[in-house]
């Protein structure tokens, strides 16, 4: 859907973030603060949308150069990272390694959008991460409508929503955009690296630790302690996939609270960044990072025949007991393969 703005309309600018029914969004600048809003159907250029989120309008300025597919650099030489739209990483990051093909597309798409162009830059929450680089949200200017980059780079699939800590707003937006590109098959979605990966593939989740994954497995259970919630997907918690939400998140949003404990025999699918505690483990501070995605309470999808959690192969003499199991080896504090 594309919506044009006779220059009349002075109040409010309507901002272009995707075409298609599947994920219609829309942002309006009033007054300088920019409002992204999902809707259900085309609404009436006078009328507003329902804000899910806000941001406020920051600096402008030409794009001279695409660093990567998530960073920009502006003629004032400051760089700008697109926060929430999580460009494809080379698995191998040596001098040798072939091109990516997902990584070229993505930075190719970004590079067709802005360069040569003026950017908008919108903010809200962190605005500065720690490397000096602005974290903003990105407008550019199409005949008149402006577009989301965000919103294209996912739309396009040539990136995954995500968000971190201070940087969690728009996430509905972002993650409707993600899905059309997931439904249609589009971009990096045809490669099978970023499929979502089995709970029950414990193994596999331990190998890509420090990675930001998607994971889908069945609920077995929900433990609570004092300090935190334990979203177990295997009978063992010392070995199986578990997803964990500190007291302090689920505070912050109760409705998340309330129901943790209708997850139980649910599929669920769990985005983040893949850590060590005990086996595979996501820390989940927003809830976006947590979806149910079987069918209106239908009965979860099992897994393959065959198929076996950590706890499963122990019980059935196919795994090392817990003295033999080795760690994972240890990578430098912070490091993301992203």
């Amino acid at each position: 859907m594309r919506v044009r703005v006779p220059k009349s309309q002075l109040r409010m600018t309507w901002l272009r973030l995707l075409s298609g029914a599947a994920a219609a969004s829309l942002v309006a600048c009033v007054s300088g603060v920019c409002v992204p809003g999902a809707i259900a159907q085309q609404q009436d250029a006078a009328s507003e949308p329902a804000a899910s989120c806000t941001l406020k309008a920051g600096a402008s300025g030409a794009a001279v150069r695409v660093i990567d597919a998530e960073t920009i650099e502006m003629d004032d030489g400051q760089q700008v990272r697109i926060i929430g739209a999580l460009s494809p990483r080379s698995p191998d990051l040596s001098p040798a390694a072939e091109p990516w093909t997902p990584e070229e597309n993505a930075k190719q798409t970004l590079r067709e959008l802005v360069a040569g162009k003026t950017i908008f830059l919108a903010t809200s929450g962190r605005t500065q991460d720690r490397y000096g680089r602005r974290l903003a949200h990105v407008f550019i200017d199409n005949d008149g409508e402006r577009v989301w980059v965000q919103g294209e780079m996912l739309l396009r699939g040539h990136a995954r929503a995500y968000g971190l800590p201070g940087n969690f707003d728009c996430m509905n937006e972002l993650l409707a955009h993600e899905k059309a590109a997931r439904d249609a098959g589009l971009g990096l979605w045809r490669n099978g690296a970023y499929s979502p990966r089995p709970a029950w593939r414990t193994r596999e989740l331990l190998r890509r630790r420090n990675s930001y994954e998607i994971v889908t497995g069945n609920v077995a259970k929900v433990a609570t302690t004092k300090a935190r919630t334990y979203i177990n997907f295997g009978r063992d918690w010392r070995s199986d996939f578990t997803a964990g939400i500190e007291a302090r998140v689920l505070r912050e949003n109760p409705e998340l609270a309330q129901s943790l404990q209708q997850l139980e025999g649910r599929r669920v699918e769990v985005r983040g960044w893949i850590q060590y505690r005990n086996g595979p483990y996501i820390d989940i501070e927003h809830p976006s990072q947590l979806a149910i995605v079987d069918d209106n309470g239908a009965p979860p999808t099992p897994a393959p025949r065959g198929a076996m959690t950590s706890s499963d192969r122990r019980e059935h003499g196919t795994a090392p007991t817990r003295k033999q199991k080795k760690r994972p080896a240890r990578k430098a504090p912070d490091a993301l393969d992203l």
